[in-house]
């Protein structure tokens, strides 16, 4: 089996239309356009700020490389750094001078067993051979020029179901399905099983609490894990039991089982407000096209980016002479009570998430617009460190 096979069909599938999204390809040219000019400097920055870790220095580390990369199939020369931090974590560089970087954190370095350290090697090696830095996530969500609401969703959609497609790769290649579940504990919590006894049964069961109550996902478990662009851990877990029972792993369940489950834990981050027949749906779409009207009207006239976003969210026409923008905007408090008294409290946070979206879609978000964005949270009773957590939130792949 080689790493294709074992691709999240997800991620193949958003990647394939996102690699030709416009503004994706806009970044990517003014990206190869930076690059011709000559190295962006990863690997001389790494040199200077990190230890390199020759296969003398560290020959396991050096050993498990070259296992994941023999089931990985990846061909170009890697290079491993570690730096010091008492956090874990690890990353991938995209490829630079025909060569590959990854950097580990020293704790992370110290904190983990050989199989779990395989699997973060795995996947760090497998957002490589996967070209998940073909959508440049952190300079479209980032840049000065943002992406439309509409895209910056399908990016976040993306980039979870693309940290699946590298948990898969790193699985791969530890082949020791406890480890691959201890290591994720670790990077969720931050402790180490010296500390905490490790308990996988308790760490998924995480994940099944989240929809207990009303149906509403993230209930004790910090809310920003919803709108983010990774998976809650548990429910990267979840994902990788399945992936373990199916066919690719060597189980008796076939893919599209698999791909079917997988869809199946990960809806319960994407609320599908925007098409549900229910009463409350509908509420959460009358607060967010009053929401939506009030945010772009904020300062001076709607324009016509915004109105475009306007019409991805809601049709063509849904915008005409005939819409009275004052007597919409003066409606945005009743419709805010209506929906904090019909929706969950995350269902609430969607609508305020995609809010916060659109005054970000034209570069930034202006003091009038976030005015509005904390008049409907105050409704809302949602803290307003929730709208500056959304506007700056980080969105590389790690």
């Amino acid at each position: 089996m080689n790493a294709a096979d074992i691709r999240c069909a997800n991620d193949l599938a958003l990647y394939e239309k996102l690699i030709t999204a416009k503004d994706v390809v806009r970044v990517n040219e003014q990206i190869a356009r930076h690059e011709a000019e000559g190295p962006t400097g990863i690997r001389r920055n790494l040199l200077s700020s990190a230890v390199r870790l020759t296969p003398s220095m560290a020959p396991e580390i050096a050993q498990m490389a070259d296992e994941c990369i023999e089931k990985l199939g990846v061909v170009l020369p890697l290079e491993m750094f570690v730096y010091s931090s008492p956090q874990f974590n690890a990353a991938c560089f995209k490829p630079e001078d025909e060569r590959l970087y990854v950097m580990f954190s020293s704790s992370l370095l110290e904190g983990f067993s050989q199989s779990e350290l395989k699997f973060v090697m795995g996947h760090e090696l497998g957002h490589h051979v996967y070209n998940h830095h073909a959508i440049p996530i952190g300079y479209l969500l980032r840049g000065d020029a943002r992406p439309d609401p509409q895209l910056a969703l399908e990016l976040f959609a993306w980039s979870r179901y693309a940290e699946l497609s590298a948990d898969r790769a790193g699985a791969h290649c530890a082949q020791d399905m406890d480890s691959v579940a201890s290591a994720l504990f670790k990077l969720s919590s931050g402790l180490t099983s010296k500390v905490v006894e490790f308990s996988l049964d308790d760490f998924v069961s995480q994940a099944d609490d989240m929809v207990l109550v009303d149906q509403e996902p993230g209930k004790g478990a910090p809310k920003s894990d919803w709108f983010s662009t990774h998976p809650f851990s548990p429910l990267r877990v979840k994902a990788l039991k399945l992936f373990e029972g199916s066919e690719l792993y060597g189980g008796k369940d076939s893919r599209e089982s698999l791909e079917v489950g997988v869809q199946a834990i990960l809806s319960l981050m994407e609320p599908s407000y925007l098409e549900a027949k229910t009463d409350t749906a509908e509420s959460m779409r009358r607060l967010l096209f009053a929401g939506l009207i009030a945010v772009a009207d904020a300062k001076d006239d709607i324009s016509a980016e915004e109105l475009g976003v306007f019409e991805r969210f809601f049709g063509k026409y849904a915008f005409s002479d005939k819409l009275d923008l004052e007597k919409t905007k003066a409606t945005l408090e009743r419709r805010s009570k209506e929906v904090k008294t019909r929706a969950t409290e995350t269902q609430a946070m969607q609508v305020l998430h995609d809010l916060c979206l659109m005054a970000k879609a034209n570069g930034g978000v202006e003091p009038e617009e976030r005015l509005v964005l904390e008049q409907v949270a105050k409704v809302l009773t949602i803290p307003s460190a929730f709208i500056c957590q959304t506007i700056e939130q980080a969105s590389d792949l790690d």
